[in-house]
C-alpha cells in the first residue's frame, strides 16, 4: 500500500494516540486502559551506551494495568502534573487495513509546585522525559486500539514520579 492509502485508518490511529496522551495527562487511567486490546503489552526501554544494550524499566500487560494504577497513589511521588507533547511521525497501515504501526516523538514536561496546595500556575515547567512511542494497533471498523506500545526513552536520569506511565 502506498504511503497515501488508508487515510481514514491513519487518522483513527493518530486520534487514538493523541487521546491516549490526554487520558494519561488527566490521569484517566480507565479511559486509557479502554483504548488497549486485551492482549496489550506496554514497555519502557532505553539504550545504555555503558553496557551497549537495551535496559528495560517496565513491562506491563493489559491485566496488570488496573492494579498498577490503583497502587500509584500509594507511592512516594511528586504530585506535580506531567503533560505529554506528542508529534506523530509515521503511521503505516497493513494492506488489509486491520492493523497499523506508528512512531510518535514525545516530550513530557513537569510543572513544579511551589507548595503542597499551590495553584497550577505557580510553578516553573521543566523537561521531564524525551522519547518515542513505537505503537502497534488493531483496527476494527471505526476503532483503532493499542495492541502494543514500546516506549523508548532517551532520558536516563529519572526523578521521583518516574513510575508514572510515560
Amino acid at each position: 500500500m502506498s504511503a497515501y492509502g488508508h487515510q481514514e485508518q491513519k487518522e483513527m490511529v493518530k486520534d487514538t494516540i493523541y487521546r491516549a496522551c490526554l487520558n494519561l495527562d488527566e490521569q484517566k487511567w480507565d479511559n486509557w486502559i479502554g483504548q488497549c486490546d486485551e492482549d496489550f503489552e506496554y514497555s519502557v526501554k532505553t539504550y545504555s551506551p555503558e553496557v551497549r544494550k537495551d535496559l528495560t524499566y517496565l513491562i506491563l500487560r493489559h491485566k496488570d494495568l488496573k492494579p498498577y494504577f490503583d497502587l500509584l497513589p500509594k507511592h512516594n511521588t511528586d504530585h506535580s502534573p506531567i503533560r505529554r507533547h506528542a508529534s506523530v511521525y509515521s503511521v503505516d497501515v497493513a494492506e488489509d487495513g486491520k492493523s497499523a504501526e506508528a512512531v510518535t516523538s514525545f516530550l513530557i514536561t513537569q510543572e513544579m509546585y511551589d507548595g503542597i496546595n499551590a495553584p497550577l500556575d505557580s510553578g516553573e515547567n521543566r523537561l521531564f522525559v524525551v522519547g518515542k512511542y513505537h505503537d502497534k494497533f488493531t483496527i476494527d471498523g471505526a476503532t483503532a486500539t493499542f495492541a502494543d506500545r514500546e516506549t523508548r526513552i532517551f532520558t536516563r536520569r529519572l526523578d521521583k514520579g518516574s513510575h508514572w506511565v510515560f
